[in-house]
């Protein structure tokens, strides 16, 4: 069995100077935890795969393509490839998110 805690896992350096920790990772999906102090923001930047984010606590605003919204803990959001994404802690807690990205960036796409 595999388990992991990310105050257990060591950080990861981002170009958006955020605490990140690769919390799982297998052939085929990536889960990161991110924790975003009161006022501090991932910079716009896409990906090549989609994300989906789980918002752990706090609340933020979070810009997909051309849609903000401000949300709060418990909430999905969806982020399809390709497509400019950022988050902003618009709280007074810190702002912890999952952001789970399928397939894993980097995995050859199986042939059936």
């Amino acid at each position: 069995m595999k388990y992991a805690r990310p105050d257990e896992v060591g950080r990861v350096n981002t170009p958006h100077g955020i605490e990140a920790r690769r919390i799982h990772e297998n052939d085929h999906v990536q889960v990161m935890y991110l924790k975003l102090a009161p006022g501090e923001a991932l910079k716009p930047h896409t990906t090549p795969v989609d994300v989906f984010f789980y918002v752990l606590e706090g609340r933020g605003e979070v810009t997909i393509g051309s849609e903000t919204a401000e949300v709060e803990a418990e909430t999905i959001v969806d982020s399809p490839k390709g497509v400019e994404h950022w988050w902003r802690n618009t709280g007074s807690v810190t702002l912890r998110l999952l952001v789970v990205k399928t397939p894993k960036p980097g995995a050859k796409a199986s042939m059936r």
